[in-house]
């Protein structure tokens, strides 16, 4: 048998509850747009060190080939 505490209880959780979920729902969001800015530096660093290691490569086989060459 339902009383009138049980029915306020139960409102207020509902309304904690939704409350609750707003707030992860709001947070999930935020999380979705820092993890894209964090994949477009992560991208940027890995193009970066690959020119890096291009430029080392070419720089060494042009050293070397000077060397051999004289």
């Amino acid at each position: 048998m339902k009383t009138k505490n049980t029915d306020d209880y139960r409102d207020a959780v509902m309304t904690h509850l939704m409350y609750i979920k707003e707030k992860v729902d709001a947070n999930f969001e935020h999380l979705e747009r820092v993890n894209g800015r964090l994949n477009r530096a992560e991208n940027d660093i890995a193009r970066m060190k690959a020119i890096g290691v291009t430029l080392f490569t070419m720089l060494t086989i042009a050293i070397s080939l000077v060397g051999v060459l004289t």
